[in-house]
């Protein structure tokens, strides 16, 4: 088990982390057929869990398997698989790494067969509470968000899959209007687009998504000019997603319980504001925070949950104009649902309710994007962080 001191304390620390869900795509040798995917789970280690889990699902039904301990290690929060299907990557959300005010990213080599994780090394993620991790298109950069800090990092991988110390560390400053919430920056996630060249940082601390210019030969992040975008005065932006077409960006805010929606010109990576529609259901009144959000691979709909209210809103998307319009909301099924998974054939979509230690499937409909649940569920505990594995 690889094991981080002070671990607990980040929980307590941070009122708003992060839960992922991707996938990559082709299922390791022995762990299904063509109607089969597999999964990989972060979660926070409380007392329920003790690292990384793995389970499949039937493509035809949705219905999971029990989960299986892939790998022991400490709150592995966000998980990022790199092209090429062989490694693992994990942000350790901990606030001390080897004595240093800092998380940690672990890299883990994937068995073909078992589908298990083997450690191969961790090393600093250039600031404390990392929350968000993805890997460029090459294979060879790890980008990291730590959101106690306020910063973003690129860590370089070797050929091995092990993970290097921080070849770039930006660190964001200033404040926005919630000082509860605000007094300082709080990175929540990075994302490159499509072409490898521009990583975009959402800050919730300043409501503004950074844009970086990316350097994959050597490790590094340059500001973009302009720098940054503004999201709505305490938006709180927190996950983000382009649109298949590479023309939209939507930008979940966590404090507003909205989506607000950019227009993207990938020849010089600047957004451009367009429209801010709110994720709850109309009657609902009690306390919230908007979570993850993920596109339909179709690029027809636009899913976002809320924790608070525990439910997934769901979205139509204009390809032309990149307009969103509501059409439905539904009940996760639980608790607290920080992220959702969409599986690589966009027929379901699989809930991770964090407080209620659940992952809930339901069925997506084609036509309208609506969400049923197929009374499938597992239960894995605290999990923040889903991997699909799918077939290619």
């Amino acid at each position: 088990m690889i094991s981080f001191p002070n671990s607990a304390r980040i929980a307590a620390v941070l009122g708003s982390l992060v839960i992922c869900v991707s996938s990559i795509a082709e299922v390791p040798q022995g762990q299904g057929t063509s109607s089969q995917a597999t999964l990989y789970v972060g979660t926070y280690t409380k007392a329920k869990s003790k690292g990384i889990y793995l389970l499949h699902m039937d493509l035809a039904t949705g219905k999971l398997t029990e989960p299986e301990l892939a790998a022991e290690t400490t709150n592995p929060s966000y998980l990022a698989i790199a092209p090429g299907r062989k490694f693992l990557y994990a942000a350790a959300e901990i606030d001390n790494f080897n004595g240093k005010h800092s998380g940690a990213i672990s890299a883990f080599a994937i068995d073909p067969a078992s589908g298990k994780l083997t450690l191969l090394n961790a090393q600093p993620s250039g600031g404390s509470g990392p929350c968000f991790v993805t890997i460029d298109k090459a294979g060879r950069n790890a980008l990291v968000a730590n959101y106690n800090t306020g910063s973003v990092a690129v860590l370089p991988i070797g050929d091995d899959g092990k993970v290097g110390e921080p070849s770039s560390v930006i660190q964001h400053h200033g404040s926005g209007p919630d000082k509860s919430r605000q007094a300082g920056p709080h990175a929540h996630s990075i994302n490159l687009d499509a072409a490898n060249r521009f990583a975009l940082a959402c800050d919730l601390g300043l409501d503004k998504v950074f844009v970086y210019q990316f350097d994959g030969a050597k490790g590094t992040l340059t500001a973009n000019d302009p720098q940054s975008a503004a999201a709505p005065p305490g938006a709180g932006p927190r996950h983000l997603v382009f649109h298949p077409n590479g023309r939209f960006v939507y930008v979940s805010d966590e404090m507003a319980h909205a989506v607000t929606s950019f227009s993207y010109d990938a020849d010089k990576g600047v957004l451009t504001s367009m429209e801010t529609v709110p994720t709850l259901p109309a009657d609902f009144h009690g306390s919230d925070t908007s979570a993850d959000l993920h596109m339909h691979p179709s690029g027809k709909f636009l899913y976002a949950s809320d924790r608070g209210a525990n439910t997934i809103a769901v979205f139509s998307v204009d390809a032309e104009t990149g307009k969103l319009t509501p059409a439905s909301h539904q009940s996760t099924g639980g608790k607290t649902p920080r992220n959702f998974a969409i599986d690589p054939t966009g027929a379901f979509l699989i809930a991770a309710n964090q407080d209620s230690n659940s992952l809930v499937v339901f069925r997506i409909d084609a036509q309208t994007g609506a969400l049923t649940p197929t009374g499938d569920s597992a239960e894995v505990g605290a999990p923040v962080c889903v991997k699909f594995v799918e077939m290619p």
